[in-house]
């Protein structure tokens, strides 16, 4: 029984080193998506109706708004994207210790817990990542797709990224649905067997996405709404008054902030970010 328990723990570990390794690939898989949904839409499909001057004027303004709304959109999800890559998800400074009045508060209903792998306490709502090897605050899960755990201070950009890749990816569909309806019908398409391949896969693969990251993004909205995290969700199960939960506006602005110019960028305003320092300092993500 031992061995078969020290196996499983080495293949766990195995394969999470293995999750670690795959860094730079998911990066470059994500940026060969946008490569071929750009040549797509824009080079293939699109910024040539501008300059032809038999489409009319109507098939000029048509793709001149698409242009404008793919850039705009794909500006924002990339900013996004690699604002939840670059940015640390906080982390607990090594030998950290709880307050005395946090300890006595906590022997009754002890949340203060203590890391066997990083070998030091660690703070409310706070969880170790095998991928990164570290504990997390408010730790949600780690995701391979931006090769970084989503936690306290990136889980609006992880938000924004998950919000911004479904317009995208929405916009993408609606505006390649012709071309791809012209496949499987007798109607003449333009463009050489390598475009078309291009239009084809491009279609394919951001109705793939957007039908996925709805489905994340309808519950992760649920999560904000009620301050709960993905671990959390599975962990409270059947609790009858989650005790973190503060609101629907104070659970929003407690991720995205209190300043409504920044809740659609992946940034936060200078009050806010006083805020997020002072949390980071006492470690307490409500």
């Amino acid at each position: 029984m031992y061995r078969s328990r020290l196996v499983m723990a080495w293949n766990i570990f195995r394969f999470c080193t293995a999750l670690r390794g795959l860094g730079s690939i998911m990066i470059l898989l994500v940026l060969a998506v946008v490569g071929v949904t750009y040549y797509a839409v824009v080079l293939t499909n699109y910024a040539p109706v501008l300059y032809d001057a038999t489409g009319g004027f109507t098939s000029s303004l048509i793709a001149l708004v698409i242009l404008i709304l793919f850039h705009i959109l794909l500006v924002l999800l990339l900013w996004s994207y690699f604002s939840v890559v670059f940015t640390n998800p906080g982390s607990v400074p090594a030998n950290w210790r709880p307050l005395l009045d946090e300890v006595e508060r906590d022997e009754v209903n002890p949340r203060i817990r203590y890391c066997r792998k990083c070998n030091q306490m660690k703070p409310p709502r706070c969880h170790h990542c095998s991928v990164c090897g570290r504990c997390v605050l408010k730790m949600d899960h780690h995701c391979v797709w931006v090769v970084n755990c989503v936690g306290a201070l990136n889980y609006k950009y992880f938000l924004l990224f998950l919000f911004y890749t479904f317009l995208e990816t929405s916009l993408v569909t609606l505006s390649l649905l012709p071309q791809f309806i012209a496949f499987f019908t007798d109607e003449e398409i333009a463009g050489t067997p390598s475009m078309l391949a291009t239009t084809f896969l491009a279609f394919v693969l951001n109705l793939a996405f957007a039908l996925s990251v709805m489905g994340f993004l309808i519950m992760h909205v649920s999560l904000v709404s009620s301050n709960t995290t993905t671990i959390e969700a599975y962990e409270k199960k059947s609790t009858p008054k989650w005790r973190y939960d503060l609101g629907r506006r104070r659970n929003f602005e407690q991720v995205f902030g209190t300043d409504k110019r920044y809740w659609l960028i992946p940034s936060y305003s200078e009050e806010d970010l006083r805020r997020i320092s002072t949390l980071e300092e006492t470690l307490q993500f409500p």
